[in-house]
C-alpha cells in the first residue's frame, strides 16, 4: 500500500499524485516508469515517474483519465492509498553532454519529459523545451520546465498562448536557428511521428518514447510490440525509449486506433 500525500489538478482530467514510495524514489532514473494498481479490483497501470524526492521519499506520478482505472485512480484524495506501486521498470534514459538537445512534450507527455530534461541539463547540455497542447489550459509542468532550460517555447493550436501552431513549428524554426544535437520527444504518437519526419530530413539524432501503448509492463502480454528497424520489440522491457527514426509508427498508430463497434 503507497500512500497518496499530495493531490493537484492540472485540469478536469489530468492529476498530479505525489505518492509514498522510498525505496523507488531512491532507485528510479529518467525515464523509469512504475506500474500502479489502485485497488483490488484495478487493472495493472504504467505510469511514467515524473519526479522522485529521494529524501522525502517520494514519486510524482501525473495521471489523466481516459478510462475505469485511470478515472479511479485520479478520483483518489491526499491521505489514501494506491494498493500497488511496484518499480522501476524499464531502460533509463542515455543521459550524456551531447550539446544542445530539443526536448519536445505535448499534453501529459511533458510530465515523463520533464526528468529528462533535468538530467540533461544536468549533464552539461543547453536545454531549449517545446511544451504543446492544443489550449493554453493544457500546457502542464512549465514551471517546472522553465528551471531547468536555458529557453522554453509554448506552441498551442488555437493561439491561446505562446506562439499558435504545432510542435514541428517550433522545433523547425529552432533547428534552422542554431545546430541542434539531440532531439527528444515524448507525446501521442501522431506527434511523435511528424517530429521525427522532421528531424530526419534535417538529420538530428532524435529519441522518443513509446509509454503510451504500454499496458501490462513486464512484457508477459505482447501489447507492446512494435517494430524498430525492422524487427519486433516489446516498449515495456526493451524501451520505453527508442530510436525515432527507426520506429514504425504508422504500425504502431493503427494498433493504436480503436476497435469499431460491436468487433
Amino acid at each position: 500500500m503507497n500512500k497518496i500525500l499530495e493531490k493537484k489538478y492540472f485540469s478536469e482530467k489530468v492529476v498530479q499524485l505525489i505518492v509514498e514510495a522510498p525505496m523507488i524514489a531512491r532507485s528510479r532514473k529518467p525515464g523509469h516508469f512504475v506500474i500502479v494498481i489502485c485497488d483490488e479490483k484495478g487493472e495493472r497501470i504504467p505510469l511514467t515517474i515524473a519526479d522522485a524526492d529521494e529524501a522525502r521519499g517520494t514519486i510524482t506520478l501525473i495521471v489523466q483519465a481516459v478510462g475505469e482505472s485511470t478515472r479511479a485512480i485520479c478520483a483518489k484524495e491526499a491521505g489514501e492509498y494506491l494498493r500497488d506501486v511496484v518499480g522501476p521498470l524499464g531502460r533509463a534514459t542515455d543521459i550524456a553532454n551531447y550539446g544542445t538537445v530539443v526536448c519536445c512534450g505535448g499534453g501529459v507527455g511533458v510530465a515523463p519529459l520533464l526528468p529528462i530534461l533535468k538530467a540533461m541539463k544536468a549533464a552539461g547540455n543547453r536545454v531549449i523545451s517545446i511544451l504543446a497542447a492544443r489550449t493554453k489550459d493544457l500546457i502542464i509542468l512549465e514551471d517546472q520546465v522553465r528551471e531547468h532550460s536555458d529557453e522554453v517555447v509554448i506552441m498551442t493550436d488555437d493561439g491561446s498562448y505562446g506562439q499558435k501552431g504545432l510542435v514541428t513549428d517550433g522545433l523547425e524554426a529552432v533547428i534552422i536557428r542554431e545546430k541542434v544535437d539531440l532531439v527528444c520527444t515524448i507525446g501521442p504518437a501522431i506527434m511523435m511521428k511528424f517530429v521525427a519526419l522532421l528531424t530526419k530530413k534535417y538529420e538530428v539524432p532524435t529519441i522518443c518514447s513509446l509509454n503510451t501503448i504500454m499496458v501490462d509492463g513486464t512484457g508477459m502480454c505482447g501489447a507492446c510490440r512494435v517494430t524498430v528497424d525492422g524487427k519486433m520489440r516489446f516498449v515495456c522491457v526493451d524501451g520505453p525509449e527508442f530510436d525515432a527514426h527507426k520506429v514504425d509508427f504508422d504500425e504502431m498508430l493503427m494498433r493504436l486506433r480503436p476497435l469499431p463497434p460491436n468487433s
